[in-house]
Formats: structure tokens, C-alpha cells, sequence
């Protein structure tokens, strides 16, 4: 059982999950998934990118990265820039390949770490 897996519409409750990371942190399309249950990455990379529409602002899709801890390429390159920036905000750092250490970043859901 998932810590989400009744109630609301897909996208609320996946927003709901994500607001719950904290500043700093970062976490994947995937684990969000897990966590949310009853989707997959590549739903959740769907929700995020919805919220180019200017719906739920008060979400931070930026602390959704890929599993390989990078940024995924987003249509037009800026978002890429603009997603890195708010985390380094936030205190997130990466390696000269542009990764981020899960170890010490990393967000594995409510009470849980990596």
C-alpha cells in the first residue's frame, strides 16, 4: 500500500506528495510515483509540466529530478536553467556532470530517507 493511493483526482494527489518535500531536497518522477501509486514516471513528468499552465504555483516541481540525479531536458532549455537555479536556491549543489548526490540530497518520502 501507498502512502496515497485513495482519493482525488491523479494530479492533486501528486501535487499534494510533491509539495511535501522540502527545500533543499530532491527526489524523482519515479519515487513520487511510488509513493503516490497508480502511475508512473512518466505521469508524473506529465503533471509537472502541466503546471506550465500556472495552475498550483505553490507546487515545487522543481525538486523532481530524473533518476540519474540530473535535470530532465525540458522542451525549450530554459526550464532546465530556471529548475537548476531554484535549486541551487535551496542549497541543492552538482557534480562537474551536473548530477545530484542523492546521499546528500535526496528526499525518499515522508519519514523515510536514502
Amino acid at each position: 500500500m501507498t502512502i496515497m493511493d485513495e482519493g482525488g483526482p491523479l494530479y492533486e494527489r501528486i501535487y499534494a506528495m510533491v509539495r511535501l518535500i522540502p527545500p533543499g531536497k530532491v527526489t524523482t518522477y519515479g519515487r513520487i510515483a511510488e509513493l503516490v501509486g497508480g502511475c508512473t514516471a512518466r505521469m508524473v513528468g506529465y503533471a509537472m509540466s502541466a503546471l506550465k499552465t500556472g495552475r498550483s504555483p505553490d507546487v515545487p516541481w522543481q525538486r523532481v529530478i530524473n533518476a540519474k540525479g540530473k535535470i530532465s531536458i525540458h522542451g525549450d532549455g530554459i526550464g532546465n536553467a530556471i529548475q537548476r537555479a531554484k535549486l541551487e536556491q535551496e542549497g541543492v549543489e552538482f557534480d562537474l556532470n551536473d548530477r545530484v548526490d542523492f546521499t546528500r540530497f535526496g528526499w525518499a518520502g515522508p519519514g523515510e530517507s536514502y
